[in-house]
């Protein structure tokens, strides 16, 4: 009897598992859940499993739902969306217009995958959803025309943000400067005026414990927070450089939000009050001032790269805000974290296995990352004892597990 009972318990967590869905940095957070990882890498780096060539130009990291990878990239001016099974395998591919083909060519937004669904943000402002059994486009909605938004200086570069059934995005007009739409069918539910910035790169983020519900984004000059219902502002925190950039999604995590950027406006720690109607500065540091790699939340303790054009991997107190190292043993870039390591992928091509311990900056192993091109931007992956590595034209799937 007492297997009678367990069977269905397990048959369960084997479903829950296999339906694991990544999205960008896996749930925005940068922390994935696999254990048992290695504890250290050889010399010439784990176990390369397969490499996949031919993705075009692009810096858009992986997604995985249902034990598929999803990916874009540029050829000749025009996005494709790519999926490949777990062995690098070719399943499909398709084209979904335009993409962004100055300043830094290539796809920019990673996929998210969603009931079904795939939605993707060009470069251009388009953003379109697909049907994920065949990739036939199920509709597209067009930053500038529908919504008189516009484009910033490298093209956008939004992974839009699903709530139940809203989809979040940012066209970054004076009117519909942010809008929430029906993920099913990309009609208009509600639309905010927010502060009428540009777009800043930026992926929102949803608050869901506060007595208002809401996201929290930055634009152009500001952090926001808009209520989820309706699109209301709640509140606005004035944050800007002088590029207007703020690609780094936002951190949450009980009550307090963490905004971090580059060009020296660095980080700032936000308390949200009044049940999320508005906020308060907690702390602010100049120099903690990442450009495009994110920061991850281990413990009490925040890691990343910062102090901008010097090159700094920093560790903070996450209430606090103090520093407690700064390390320039390696260049800055993208961090993610799993099994209580981080993983550092440099603007150089170093992936850097490093502890996560906010006594020193601890490398374990690492290794440079020889396959594809440009710039080394994209942010890696893990799935199921996978390390997943895009660089530009080639996605490279590293094994990490004993």
């Amino acid at each position: 009897m007492k297997h009678i009972k367990i069977l269905p318990l397990l048959l369960l967590a084997i479903q829950i598992v296999s339906a694991q869905t990544i999205e960008w940095r896996n749930d925005r957070t940068g922390i994935y859940q696999d254990t048992g990882l290695l504890p250290s890498w050889p010399a010439n780096g784990p176990e390369l499993l397969w490499h996949f060539n031919g993705l075009g130009q692009g810096y858009s990291s992986v997604a995985v739902a249902d034990g598929k990878l999803y990916v874009t990239g540029m050829t000749d001016g025009t996005g494709y969306l790519y999926v490949l099974d777990r062995q690098g395998k070719l399943l499909n591919k398709t084209a979904y217009g335009k993409e962004w083909h100055t300043s830094y060519q290539g796809a920019r937004g990673t996929v998210i995958p969603n009931d079904g669904r795939l939605y993707v943000v060009s470069g251009t402002g388009i953003l379109t959803c697909f049907d994920a059994s065949d990739l036939k486009i199920l509709w597209q909605k067009n930053a500038i025309d529908d919504f008189g938004g516009e484009i910033p200086k490298y093209g956008m570069n939004e992974s839009p943000l699903i709530v139940g059934d809203k989809l979040i995005f940012t066209p970054g007009g004076k009117e519909h400067n942010i809008v929430a739409l029906n993920k099913k069918s990309g009609e208009l539910i509600w639309s905010s005026k927010a502060m009428g910035d540009i777009p800043s790169y930026c992926c929102p983020v949803y608050i869901g414990d506060q007595a208002t519900p809401q996201v929290a984004t930055m634009t152009g000059h500001h952090i926001v927070g808009i209520d989820i219902s309706d699109g209301r502002l709640l509140w606005s925190v004035p944050f800007t450089n002088r590029f207007f950039e703020h690609p780094n999604t936002p951190l949450y995590e009980n009550g307090l939000l963490l905004c971090s950027s580059s060009y020296g406006v660095g980080t700032v720690m936000l308390r949200l009050t009044d049940g999320g109607k508005n906020v308060e500065e907690v702390w602010r540091i100049p120099d903690f001032d990442s450009r495009t790699g994110h920061t991850v939340k281990q413990e009490a303790y925040i890691y990343g790269a910062g102090d901008y054009g010097k090159g700094s991997w920093c560790c903070v107190e996450w209430k606090t805000g103090k520093t407690l190292y700064k390390d320039k043993t390696l260049p800055a870039g993208a961090i993610i974290t799993a099994d209580g390591m981080l993983y550092c992928y440099t603007e150089k091509g170093d992936m850097a296995l490093v502890r996560a311990t906010p006594e020193k900056f601890d490398i374990v192993s690492k290794f440079p990352v020889t396959l594809g091109t440009e710039q080394h931007w994209a942010h890696p992956v893990i799935y199921k004892g996978v390390l997943y590595i895009r660089h530009g034209d080639t996605l490279m799937a590293y094994k990490i597990i004993p």
